[in-house]
């Protein structure tokens, strides 16, 4: 299980996509971004699915941050 803060991402998805890249197969990743505009939450349960991962929870984690809990899938 690794942790990412994401927090002060100026391209969310494009630095999300690059760490699922990175995570092995199976790996759980928790991964920390500011809400902004709420949008954002909603584009990254579809975009986690687009990376062939498993959404395993979503959470609000203050006032301004959001976690994504996500699992890179085995091919």
């Amino acid at each position: 299980m690794r942790r990412v803060d994401l927090r002060k991402s100026q391209n969310l998805f494009q630095d999300l996509k690059n760490i699922i890249d990175d995570a092995c197969m199976g790996e759980v990743l928790v991964v920390l971004f500011e809400i902004g505009d709420f949008s954002n939450v909603e584009k990254s349960f579809a975009f986690v699915k687009e990376q062939n991962c498993e959404l395993l929870n979503s959470l609000k984690f203050n006032q301004v941050d959001w976690t994504i809990v996500i699992k890179k899938a085995k091919q």
